[in-house]
């Protein structure tokens, strides 16, 4: 939570308002509402690109606001400004009272509870001096250029933010938090006989820069980029055609959080929209399958102390065991469907509307060793990274491109594969997972979800699992 002098400091003393009078305007303004509040937002960020041997761009920006939301049922009022003042919320008031005539509408204005801590308040932009961030930025880039001869181009990127954030509703009833980020990303580009292949690796979470920026941690990043493209120099084209595919731990959890994480929050199932939709205690996995949303997990990513409605973050199992037992949810949608809050009501600023969001979410693990479920494949294909995807909630259809991946032939990895795509249906595919492995870890911190135009940091992870008969696109 929020230190109330810090909340103070921010939002009343830096600004001139009186917390008392501002209490009282939300309380009038949503004196009709069944939900509503007053989100205030304070956020410092700053971002550093280091490509072609040069500090390309630095950038620093700070921000604030308020969004002022009133909801009746279904509809939702909603006002939001760049101005910090009791003059601007009194003008918000108005346009949110709106919904109480039944209307529901955007509008943007011009300018004129208590939890446990999981990260430091600590603002990680004043951690360290300028100059020495552009020196570590100088020293990766010279690290990743002294690999081999055959690496052609290095891009590297440092960003962070400090977000202080106050939610207020009526009769004084408050929440806060303050929430830093910070993430580093190493892209490396090599070039062998005229072919060039690329590899990256970025980390991150709700810390300071220190640890990214220890030699030893970008080190490991920069020979994790260098290694995938290495890797994929003597990549062969993918093959096509329905196959055994085993997905390794981690980042590749990124199929869960798309094909599976985003139907199963609560607004698509509300509104009937999802696939997962009246499937509550019904089969939609293979047995042993738990998935579990987690936003309690200490300097995560996708972590937060309070979601950005106030509600006290958890840990959420949605399938157990391969049953469907849970939804994510924010305070409107679980009014309207009967249910508590999850504490999954996210919003990307102060500009826009909560609505039901993934915080860090994975596969729990199984009792297989991780190569004995390869051994187990006569022919198949062995996945280690993704890219891109694409996820169609209403059918659960997905297709993920493969950055990383390579044959399996008689239960031995062979030849890395170049062009593959997994395509498939979320809750079909679950029930195709054969074995999970006993290796689940989470991604080493750069998820960024997209949803109805809004980005907000998530995680994502799982154990090794192999998938039966899955559908994989290749150019072979």
């Amino acid at each position: 939570m929020t230190d109330v002098s810090t909340a103070n400091e921010l939002f009343f003393n830096a600004t001139g308002m009186h917390r008392g009078r501002v209490e009282t305007q939300v309380s009038e303004a949503l004196k009709n509402a069944d939900d509503g509040e007053l989100f205030l937002e304070y956020r410092q960020s700053e971002g550093f690109s280091f490509d072609d041997g040069r500090l390309k761009s630095a950038s620093f920006d700070t921000t604030q606001g308020f969004g002022l939301r009133a909801v009746i049922g279904e509809a939702t009022g909603f006002a939001h400004a760049s101005e910090l003042s009791e003059q601007a919320i009194k003008n918000a008031s108005k346009t949110v009272q709106a919904v109480q005539t039944g209307k529901s509408g955007v509008m943007s204005l011009p300018s004129a509870g208590s939890n446990r801590a999981l990260y430091s308040d600590d603002n990680p932009l004043s951690e360290i001096p300028f100059d020495a961030k552009v020196k570590a930025l100088a020293d990766i880039d010279a690290y990743a250029r002294g690999k081999d001869s055959k690496v052609v181009q290095v891009s590297v990127s440092l960003a962070g933010s400090w977000q202080g954030i106050e939610i207020i509703r009526t009769g004084g009833e408050r929440a806060g938090d303050i929430r830093p980020l910070v993430r580093l990303n190493v892209s490396v580009v090599v070039e062998k006989d005229g072919r060039r292949e690329s590899g990256s690796h970025g980390m991150g979470g709700r810390t300071g820069y220190g640890f990214y920026l220890e030699e030893a941690t970008w080190k490991a990043a920069v020979d994790e980029a260098y290694r995938q493209a290495i890797v994929n120099l003597d990549s062969v084209a993918a093959p096509a055609g329905e196959m055994d595919v085993v997905v390794g731990p981690g980042w590749p959890g990124i199929i869960l959080h798309e094909a599976v994480g985003h139907g199963l929050e609560g607004d698509f199932n509300r509104k009937k929209t999802s696939v997962f939709s009246n499937l509550m205690g019904e089969r939609v996995a293979a047995p042993g399958v738990t998935v579990v949303d987690d936003g309690t997990i200490a300097d995560r990513r996708g972590s937060l102390t309070i979601d950005d409605e106030g509600t006290a973050t958890s840990s959420t199992t949605l399938i157990e065991d391969g049953i469907l037992v849970g939804y994510m949810q924010d305070r409107q949608n679980a009014r309207l469907m009967g249910v508590d809050p999850t504490g999954n009501g996210r919003r990307e600023s102060y500009a826009h509307l909560p609505m039901p969001r993934m915080t860090n979410t994975y596969m729990l693990g199984g009792d297989k060793d991780p190569e004995e479920i390869v051994k187990s494949v006569k022919k198949g294909l062995y996945t280690v990274n993704f890219g891109g995807g694409q996820v169609d909630i209403t059918s659960g259809k997905f297709v993920f491109s493969c950055t990383e991946a390579y044959l399996i032939e008689d239960g031995k990895l062979t030849a890395p594969v170049k062009g593959a795509t997994l395509i498939g249906t979320g809750s079909e595919a679950l029930k195709k997972v054969k074995a999970i492995g006993n290796d689940m870890a989470l991604d080493s911190g750069i998820g960024t979800c997209g949803k109805a135009g809004q980005s907000v940091p998530v995680g994502v992870g799982q154990p090794t699992m192999l998938i039966e008969g899955l559908t994989v696109g290749g150019t072979a």
